[in-house]
């Protein structure tokens, strides 16, 4: 086992490459589909032929399945998970075990879930992170942890925690123009992709009560928080929350598809938001310049240029990227149609 010294110089180099990095593991997927050409992983059914009114998808929640054993080979002398070694060696500002809901299966437009925690993913992805960035390095000859997990959109292999990754577009009416929003996550207060652009907002889909075992609902709560800087929101009533009526009256909201960043196997699902520039400004005439997880960038046109700018040459989060180049492929029914 390397010491606590090796590991945290390991991880200094992916904290410090991982863009790079995200862009060479795609070879190590060469019969993965891909989203949008951008590195972001996916499984066939996962990304439909157009944009899906968010309402369409239906949720199941199941009792989740145990997951096979995997080696331990990246974690320092006297840790038990790659979790408890962050925890100790290297925690971020931002880092809390709470409960998630495990994907479990996706077919049609029917999701299945389970449930699981935060770090179950963590002590998986981030250690075939860590595993890659010591490859890379010259510091080990192979990969056996992440051979053992097998193709990453397999939610049989690993324990899979989505985020659902939100592009949100102020769509002016009058003149036809949209802009969109990013945020720059801090790597010294996050414990995923820092140092990278992502769009805003975005959440890992968990909750604490009945209510929140819904994607909408995750979405408003990370709306709330990660644009106007709200404290962490627990149990709320969404019909009762003045923001979440206002919100979900103004809001259409589809999908676009799901992948998994092919370093460290996070999966988001990608959605959009659009709003019409009035109802933009009154919902979020405060939006913040930072927040917990980094700082948010304001609104950026929605062009070929800017989206071939972060889709490709910016370091953006492989699902923001993908997100971008979907919205781009799919903008004159997105911000003409309907949704939600």
């Amino acid at each position: 086992m390397p010491t606590s010294a090796d590991w945290l110089a390991v991880r200094a180099h992916l904290l410090r490459h991982r863009h790079a990095l995200a862009v060479q593991a795609v070879s190590e997927y060469p019969d993965v589909p891909r989203v949008a050409g951008t590195p972001l992983l996916t499984a066939p059914d996962w990304t439909p032929a157009s944009p899906v009114p968010l309402a369409d998808l239906s949720l199941d929640l199941r009792v989740s399945p145990p997951l096979p054993a995997l080696p331990g080979s990246v974690l320092p002398d006297g840790f038990g998970s790659y979790s408890e070694a962050m925890a100790a060696l290297a925690a971020p500002a931002v880092f809390q075990n709470r409960e998630t809901y495990r994907l479990l299966g996706f077919g049609g437009r029917r999701l299945t879930f389970g449930l699981g925690t935060y770090f179950d993913g963590i002590n998986v992805g981030e250690a075939c992170a860590h595993e890659y960035a010591a490859r890379e390095a010259g510091l080990i000859d192979a990969l056996p942890l992440r051979a053992a997990v097998g193709n990453p959109c397999d939610p049989r292999r690993r324990p899979v925690n989505v985020a659902v990754s939100t592009l949100t577009l102020r769509h002016d009416e009058a003149s036809g123009e949209a802009t969109f929003f990013l945020h720059w996550r801090d790597p010294k207060r996050v414990g995923h992709a820092g140092g990278m652009f992502q769009v805003l907002p975005v959440g890992v889909f968990q909750g604490c009560t009945e209510a929140d075992f819904s994607l909408w609902h995750c979405m408003v709560r990370e709306f709330a928080e990660e644009m106007l800087g709200a404290p962490e929101i627990g149990a709320v009533d969404y019909e009762a929350w003045p923001f979440a009526r206002r919100l979900t009256a103004a809001a259409r909201v589809f999908y676009l598809g799901m992948g998994v960043d092919p370093l460290t196997f996070a999966t988001d699902m990608l959605t959009v938001a659009v709003i019409e520039a009035g109802e933009f400004d009154s919902l979020f005439g405060d939006l913040v310049s930072h927040n917990e997880e980094g700082q948010v960038l304001r609104g950026l046109p929605f062009t070929a240029g800017n989206v071939e700018r972060f889709a490709h040459h910016e370091p953006t989060q492989a699902a923001g990227a993908a997100l971008l180049s979907l919205a781009w492929q799919h903008r004159a029914q997105l911000l003409n149609g309907l949704g939600r």
